[in-house]
């Protein structure tokens, strides 16, 4: 009797080949038939390691150390004066007036600097030109000089008429130190921002113009209801800095003797000669606004970025995401 060989059994291709991954229930990835946990082709997931970071924080760590004890353990920085007159009232007053500059002038900016803004865009040479001179002007020169200017206004014109028969102002009592603050920073602030609200509008694509002329709007009406909605994801962040700049440029208006936060310190500084322990109040109550404004930007900006990109995480998120990665590293899994 002839013998025979076994032959191996034939297997289909789908037999041969080794089965696909899978995500198992912890979010590891493994093969049909492993215990859950157990990473795929027996491989072991290791985080890469970064030393020069670790070594950059140290050596940063040390040195903002080092620094927060030079600054908090020296007798001559007067943190107990500096404690006592963070609530005073004076210094309350100064920064209400350094807030209501800031808003009044920053409404004057933004106001008069979409004017600009549209007569830089004009069709008329006249207007575009009388725009551009106005920006050139303001911005060429400094901002403590234009409050000079306008403090000073009654050496040139001692009678405001404004070309009106009959109306004459004494220039004295009508340019008040105040009101040459609003002045001086407003004007200033609108050429600024006649450049943001212009590369806005530049940045709407054409078309929009073309189709909201097309459905019967108005100029006035394209410009308000189409384009400058959509321009304001780039007018907004610029803006928002802007608005901080303006906070502290405030501080200018004390050579006027406008009684702002910094020269509400000034006067107390005279009186009791605390001179570092009161620029450290007026710097810490700057410090506060700034955080605030900076918060308040971030959202406004998320706000108007919506549909456009892809969002910020807000600082809670962060802090979501960041828990989530520990308790994942924590427990071996991946991190939904």
């Amino acid at each position: 009797m002839t013998g025979f060989t076994a032959r191996p059994e034939r297997r289909s291709a789908h037999d041969a080949e080794p089965s696909a991954p899978q995500l198992l229930a912890d979010g590891t990835a493994g093969r049909p038939g492993r215990s859950e946990g157990v990473p795929a082709d027996g491989l072991t997931v290791v985080s890469k390691r970064h030393p020069g970071r670790w070594v950059t924080a140290i050596v940063l760590l040390l040195i903002a150390a080092a620094t927060l004890r030079s600054v908090f353990t020296n007798p001559r920085f007067g943190w107990d004066v500096v404690n006592t007159y963070l609530r005073d009232v004076s210094i309350g007053k100064g920064l209400l007036v350094t807030l209501e500059l800031t808003a009044i002038c920053m409404a004057i900016g933004i106001v008069l600097g979409v004017v600009l803004a549209v007569m830089r865009l004009s069709a008329n040479p006249v207007v575009r030109s009388a725009a551009f001179l106005y920006v050139s002007f303001f911005r060429g020169t400094p901002v403590l000089v234009q409050l000079l200017f306008w403090y000073n206004l009654a050496a040139l014109y001692p009678q405001l008429t404004f070309g009106i028969p009959g109306v004459s102002l004494d220039a004295n009592q009508l340019i008040t130190p105040m009101l040459a603050a609003l002045l001086g920073l407003g004007l200033n602030e609108a050429a600024y921002m006649s450049e943001i609200v212009r590369a806005g509008v530049q940045s709407v694509d054409h078309g929009q113009g073309e189709a909201a002329g097309a459905l019967g709007l108005t100029k006035v009406q394209t410009m308000w209801r189409v384009i400058l909605p959509q321009a304001m994801r780039v007018i907004i962040p610029p803006t928002g800095n802007e608005t901080i700049g303006m906070l502290k440029t405030t501080a200018l208006v004390s050579v006027l003797a406008v009684p702002d936060l910094l020269y509400s310190a000034q006067i107390l500084y005279a009186r009791n000669f605390q001179t570092i322990p009161l620029l450290i109040v007026a710097s810490v109550w700057y410090l506060a606004v700034t955080t605030v404004l900076t918060i308040g930007q971030f959202y406004v900006e998320r706000r108007f970025s919506r549909g456009n990109r892809t969002l910020a995480p807000t600082p809670l998120q962060q802090f979501r995401q960041l828990l989530r990665t520990h308790t994942s590293l924590a427990t071996g899994r991946t991190p939904g």
